[in-house]
């Protein structure tokens, strides 16, 4: 299971981060850029925040292909979710580093900084990689160059092969990554450790984000910081912009490293029967059919929380947007949302058919809906209720703000904890939004000015978002 619980905050003084950037690898998206004239080929420094939607597959970070497989380097995820950084070196040997860490929680975002300098003498300090501010120490393999080596994948001089979430010419479609990016920078000609990028935060111990705007950047160094959603690729420290392929400014999300929002859950629900896409917001069905269900990453148990749906194909009358609590999460497991012994009276579910079922029982009959309708869900755990609504309009004359009187909602188990905002999709195509949408026309933020919705949340309800949490937990 991933629940996570108040991370990467902006308490204690952090850069308050207001963008990333969403790369689907459907969608084959990806950033490219021609390099010019290097500051060095021996020293440089990578820092990015990344939050990984795709896991199990090969997966490049960042790759500069020189002229063919054999005069390249790059960084990746590897198909069992290990970090692993290839890069052709002069000399006898090359670089070939691979972590025994497994990079698999959706639901964080991690901070990497590779600093690589073939300079030093020692040679475990020619490429130095640390995660969330500390160094990491265990590989299952640590091949290094000669010392004061050029390094390919710092080499200039190439147009377009220089590239960001996408593959290197030599590699397959399957390596395009999933997930999302913030603050992603690299200093040409400079060794620098993770202090230049983060800080632990006083209170909460949690790494965090620190302005990065007055490094030193070198002749072909950039600060990506997604800000321009014109311009998703400017280089916010000089003039080393990044074409996108296949990017909109829809890709562009409040999703970022100082504010985590949730998505559907890859590691938890029906695993092998439904294919995740667009950052693990939108949900399809696979060849094999039948009743498949995600819970989101976020899973609170106290609070109030607001989420929509659109269903983005017709599907079958028994696709249901609801909530479920971590304790049916694997009885549910192919059944449906609010029906079905597997929901044991615990789930909740609004089925397109127009039935609002708690378990084996309906609870009100409402609007039915079909493709592109918005479906809100308001779920009240400060008094133990859901409330949904179809295109801004409360089913069963529901009332959001009534607290304790609970007008037209359906009760939630009183002794249950972690509940998530899910989805159930039986030959349908759904979108989840938490705040961090992917489809358009959602402006209207909660009480916090958090998230960006169709529907203004009703009065006291938030997105589903780690700053969100952090506040309502302290």
């Amino acid at each position: 299971m991933s629940i996570i619980i108040p991370a990467n905050s902006a308490a204690g003084g952090a850069q308050l981060v207001t963008n990333g950037l969403r790369f689907d690898s459907a969608s084959s998206a990806y950033l490219k850029r021609s390099l010019g004239t290097t500051t060095s080929q021996q020293k440089g420094t990578f820092s990015y925040w990344v939050k990984r939607s795709k896991i199990g597959a090969s997966q490049v970070i960042y790759s500069n292909e020189v002229a063919n497989d054999n005069n390249r380097g790059y960084i990746q995820f590897e198909s069992n979710d290990a970090w692993r950084s290839v890069i052709v070196a002069s000399g006898s040997t090359e670089i070939v580093v691979k972590t025994n860490r497994l990079f698999r929680d959706v639901s964080a975002w991690y901070h990497i900084v590779v600093r690589i300098d073939t300079t030093q003498s020692t040679t475990t300090d020619r490429l130095r990689l640390y995660v969330n501010g500390v160094q990491e120490t265990s590989f299952e393999g640590y091949q290094i160059c000669d010392q004061n080596a050029t390094l390919k994948i710092f080499e200039g001089g190439q147009t377009n092969k220089n590239l960001i979430a996408g593959i290197y010419a030599s590699g397959s479609a399957s390596s395009y990554l999933g997930g999302y990016f913030s603050e992603f920078v690299y200093c040409d000609g400079q060794t620098l450790g993770p202090t230049s990028f983060g800080e632990f935060d006083s209170d909460s111990g949690i790494w965090k984000p620190i302005d990065v705007s007055g490094l030193t950047f070198g002749n072909m160094g950039f600060y990506l910081d997604f800000e321009d959603s014109s311009a998703l690729g400017n280089d916010a420290a000089g003039s080393n912009n990044w074409s996108v392929v296949n990017l909109t400014a829809i890709d562009q999300t409040t999703d970022n490293c100082t504010n985590n929002f949730a998505t559907l859950n890859v590691l938890s629900g029906s695993l092998a029967n439904n294919v995740l896409s667009e950052g693990n917001l939108t949900i399809a069905p696979s060849a094999s059919g039948g009743s498949r269900w995600r819970p989101s990453t976020i899973a609170p148990s106290t609070g109030k929380w607001y989420a929509e749906f659109k269903a983005t194909s017709n599907g079958t009358i028994n696709t249901s947007f609801g909530v479920t609590p971590q304790v049916s999460w694997d009885s549910i497991d192919g059944e449906k949302i609010g029906s079905g012994a597997g929901g044991e009276n615990k789930s909740v579910g609004y089925f397109r058919a127009g039935s609002v079922r708690k378990g084996d029982s309906e609870q009100y009959s409402a609007s039915s809906y079909t493709t592109n309708d918005i479906i809100g869900v308001a779920m009240d755990l400060d008094n133990f209720y859901v409330y949904f609504s179809k295109n801004g309009v409360y089913q069963n004359s529901g009332n959001p703000e009534s607290g304790a009187t609970g007008t037209g909602a359906v009760s939630l188990a009183t002794n249950l904890s972690d509940w998530s905002v899910s989805i159930s999709q039986t030959g349908t195509t759904a979108t989840a939004n938490y705040g961090s949408p992917t489809f358009t026309g959602t402006d209207k933020s909660d009480g916090n000015d958090r998230g960006s919705f169709e529907y203004a949340p009703p009065a006291g309800y938030l997105a589903l978002c780690s700053a969100n949490l952090s506040e309502v937990l302290s």
